[in-house]
């Protein structure tokens, strides 16, 4: 599972929301395939990883699949009966904050056809709608 090496603080504050579009990573930059996500979400490590199995499983580990998004930020949990107060909780996981266009995962070397099906599939993993988008210079025929 994905988490980073090391954090400059280890029980960040949640932040004040996940609102508005993204302005970074809303083209694809590596293959010729991707999905889109067009909701506003937490996307933990977890989710990240049962995707990329998904999409790796039915491309026959063939082709090449890159990840576009990193979970690099600390969600805390407090142990379950116990009462309010006393503090923060603990580290439980890592989320990757995910806004409307943010592409999550692309796709290239294989046909259009196998690539569709992969990314569907991978997208059911995930707590997100999302959009297939090709690249527009790609070409269906050749």
């Amino acid at each position: 599972m994905l988490q980073p090496k090391r954090v400059r603080y280890r029980r960040p504050q949640d932040g004040r929301g996940n609102k508005g579009n993204a302005h970074r990573g809303t083209q694809l930059a590596f293959g010729s395939f991707g999905i889109k996500t067009l909701d506003a979400k937490w996307i933990d490590s977890r989710q990240i990883e049962a995707a990329r199995v998904a999409i790796n499983r039915y491309m026959n580990r063939e082709g090449q699949v890159w990840i576009r998004i990193f979970p690099d930020k600390p969600i805390t949990r407090k142990p379950a009966d116990v009462r309010m107060g006393k503090g923060k909780g603990d580290p439980a996981g890592w989320v990757a904050p995910v806004t409307p266009g943010r592409i999550l995962f692309e796709v290239e070397g294989v046909p259009f056809d196998i690539a569709k099906e992969a990314l569907r599939l991978g997208a059911q993993k995930l707590p997100v709608k999302t959009k297939f988008v090709v690249r527009r210079d790609y070409d269906k025929n050749a």
